[in-house]
């Protein structure tokens, strides 16, 4: 029997960092289409903007501004990359988190093995930037968007695809759809095992994820590589239904393999050459219970080929000061580490009207709510520039472009101050900002960080 895939680390990781292409970003101009930037840096080249070091509070930034510490993003960076070392996990980390290339390439210098995408649009802006490595967890059934897979494919032999696929309609349509483009290499396709009933995608059953691999084996449009699926989505989850459902796929795809369904189609060229495929892609994990999975893929025994332990978290990149720090996993294995939070949304009073109330200048627009309302965390007194604890300040509410905060008596705030606020969800922070600073622990501005949502 062949043994697991080694680690994730290693020399070949480093050809898989963009080709070079982020940099150019630096050359996008700064105009009006950014917001918090320095209104006196229009017609700067964004690296130009950079290479200022300005600071964030006295360097002309408008509020209301979204910083992203250098020091905690590096911290999580690091992490990440040594836990999944640590317990011989390859990573594709979820990029619909931050969509941005710069971060990206960072995650593959950080022995990512790719980046997973959630639809078709965010694997074009990746191939926009040369990431060679796509993990899609969802089934792509639009056919333009497999005739643009098939060219990219076709086009690209370094070119690296796999997607969800959990309905035998599913596979007609995008064994359809590929053949109608012309498609010379097959795609690569993860049967999805759903985590229950009630949960979200995935065929529910092993007998329906057989029937959705039969189908897969009867086109020759499409290979099977694995098995993969979402624990985070797992009813009621704690740690032993969530180990349970793990344990099902691991089972899964071992099932697989004894019916030999990873053989692939005669001629079929695996994804090093060689005819049919060369390992077998066992793949899940969130962020919530990633500790969880570790402990699961370390038990999954022997296959014919070498095993590809895919783990897919995207939100550790810059944490939170909400849902995922109630949920991340380090809080049950403190022993392996912790994330820092690393985003804080900088706001001014601009009304005090009561003595038990004050409004902030930014809202919904620019603040994640969807979990939690954001957290006063630091005041920056717009006289002096101390900054101290935002003691006496909760935030109560968010309207469009306001801030409501009630403020305890005896609170010594007025309006022209900062108040730094903590945010909650990550993906729903970095979705509302096309250029973020990127910010050292002294206020110097020493990145601006794209996006493309």
């Amino acid at each position: 029997m062949a043994t697991d895939r080694p680690g994730p680390l290693g020399d070949e990781h480093v050809e898989h960092l963009g080709d070079g292409r982020v940099g150019h970003l630096g050359d996008e101009q700064v105009d009006h289409r950014f917001k918090g930037l320095p209104p006196d840096a229009e017609g700067l080249t964004v690296g130009a903007l950079a290479a200022q070091r300005r600071d964030l509070f006295t360097g002309g930034f408008t509020t209301p501004v979204l910083a992203l510490s250098a020091e905690s993003l590096a911290h999580n960076l690091t992490l990440l990359e040594t836990y999944a070392e640590r317990h011989g996990l390859a990573f594709a980390p979820h990029g619909k988190t931050s969509m941005s290339p710069q971060l990206f390439e960072r995650q593959l210098a950080h022995g990512a093995w790719g980046i997973t995408a959630a639809l078709p649009h965010q694997a074009r802006v990746y191939r926009a930037f040369g990431i060679r490595r796509i993990f899609l967890a969802n089934e792509v059934v639009d056919a333009a968007a497999l005739r643009w897979l098939a060219g990219e494919l076709d086009r690209d032999p370094d070119f690296r695809f796999l997607c969800y696929v959990d309905s035998v309609r599913g596979v007609e349509l995008m064994d359809e759809a590929l053949r109608a483009a012309g498609a010379t290499r097959p795609v690569e396709v993860v049967v999805e095992l759903g985590a229950g009933e009630g949960a979200r995608t995935g065929a529910r059953t092993e007998a329906d994820c057989a029937a959705v691999a039969d189908a897969v084996a009867a086109v020759t449009t499409l290979r099977l590589a694995g098995v993969a699926g979402y624990e985070g989505e797992v009813p009621d989850a704690d740690g032993d239904r969530v180990r349970a459902w793990l344990r099902r796929l691991v089972a899964l795809a071992s099932e697989f393999d004894k019916a030999g369904r990873f053989s692939g189609p005669d001629g079929a060229d695996g994804p090093d050459g060689a005819d049919g495929p060369d390992e077998i892609v066992i793949s899940a994990g969130g962020s919530a219970w990633f500790d969880a999975v570790a402990d699961v893929f370390a038990g999954i025994p022997p296959l014919s080929l070498p095993v590809l332990k895919l783990l897919r978290s995207g939100a550790y990149v810059s944490h939170d000061d909400g849902h995922y720090r109630r949920l991340t996993p380090f809080n049950r294995v403190p022993e392996e580490g912790s994330l820092e939070p690393a985003f804080r949304l900088w706001a001014q009073v601009v009304s005090r009207p009561s003595a038990g109330q004050a409004f902030l200048n930014a809202g919904k627009r620019d603040a994640a709510y969807d979990l939690d309302l954001p957290e006063a965390q630091v005041v920056r007194d717009g006289r002096t520039g101390e900054v101290g604890p935002a003691t006496g300040l909760t935030v109560t509410g968010l309207s469009d472009q306001h801030t409501w905060v009630s403020t305890a008596e005896g609170t010594d705030l007025e309006v022209g101050d900062w108040v730094g606020l903590g945010l909650s969800h990550p993906c729903t922070s970095f979705d509302k900002w096309q250029l973020i600073p990127l910010v050292e622990a002294d206020g110097t501005v020493t990145d601006l960080i794209r996006t493309f949502f």
